[in-house]
């Protein structure tokens, strides 16, 4: 199996992980001592991944409220064999996200090591699904 599909199947774990909230699965994504930073609420903001996976865990999961998945990979720029940078956009509801995501390969296993990102309010394009389970 090729890096790029190894890197793919990982960043399909981790957008399953945020559209369900499903920490777990979210938790085989990231490396045990990854962070996770933004500066989009006007000060820093940085977790460890204990404290990320706990805020996940508490808030209404995008599929929870019907919401359109938009999850995409924008780029993977690969700047060594272990080592990556995953550009990715994604929805919440309210928020649209940019990550930038730097991976590492560990114990023969890709893994994200930094969480990134920026958002803004959600566009036109992110509506609840048409579709929503009662």
């Amino acid at each position: 199996m090729s890096e790029l599909t190894l890197i793919e199947a990982l960043m399909g774990r981790y957008f399953d992980g945020l559209y369900h909230g499903d920490v777990a699965l979210l938790g085989q994504a990231f490396h045990p001592q990854a962070i996770y930073a933004t500066a989009s609420g006007g000060a820093l903001l940085l977790l460890d991944l204990s404290a990320y996976l706990q805020r996940v865990q508490q808030r209404p999961s995008p599929a929870s409220q019907g919401h359109r998945r938009t999850d995409e990979i924008v780029s993977i720029d690969m700047a060594g064999p272990v080592t990556a940078l995953v550009r990715a956009q994604c929805s919440i509801p309210g928020r649209d996200f940019i990550d930038l995501l730097t991976l590492v390969k560990v114990d023969q296993r890709w893994q994200i090591i930094s969480k990134v990102f920026d958002f803004t309010p959600a566009t036109a394009s992110t509506p609840p699904d048409d579709h929503k389970p009662s």
